[in-house]
């Protein structure tokens, strides 16, 4: 280690980082011969799971800038993936829904982000995986809390 910085080789935060980076390389790998980027997988997932989500919270959801959001859902719902009305029902939020082709399109994304999941966790036994879990669902806890 050296005197100023962290020793890289053994920081967790330096760990978690290189696997979240080799994660996001392994889904665009599979996810681009789909037309799609990891973030507009997440977009389809999290409207699949929660209907209805504002601009925000779907940015929140696929940790983007409402701007790249609002992007990405013009073209989602140019392209026929979404639809969003074309005046708040209530206040300003405009909420999104999947079409039948923007399901259609996320079951196939699922089936391949599925397969980067399972070779990601491929060494892992089944109270091996649960640990790491908790463990990293424990870590985010943690830090959450301290930004309060």
């Amino acid at each position: 280690m050296s005197q100023d910085g962290i020793d890289l080789e053994t920081s967790l935060g330096y760990l978690l980082k290189e696997a979240s980076s080799a994660l996001r390389v392994a889904m665009e790998e599979v996810l681009r011969p789909l037309g799609m980027s990891v973030t507009h997988y997440a977009c389809l997932e999290l409207l699949a799971q929660r209907p209805g989500l504002s601009n925000s919270e779907l940015a929140r959801g696929a940790f983007v800038t409402r701007q790249t959001m609002n992007v990405l859902l013009r073209s989602l719902e140019r392209d026929g993936y979404v639809t969003r009305p074309e005046a708040a029902p209530v206040g300003k939020v405009l909420p999104t829904r999947l079409t039948p082709r923007g399901r259609r399109s996320l079951g196939k994304a699922t089936a391949a982000v599925r397969s980067v999941e399972d070779r990601m966790l491929a060494g892992l036994g089944g109270d091996e995986r649960a640990a790491a879990f908790r463990i990293l669902r424990s870590m985010v806890r943690s830090l959450r809390e301290g930004e309060a």
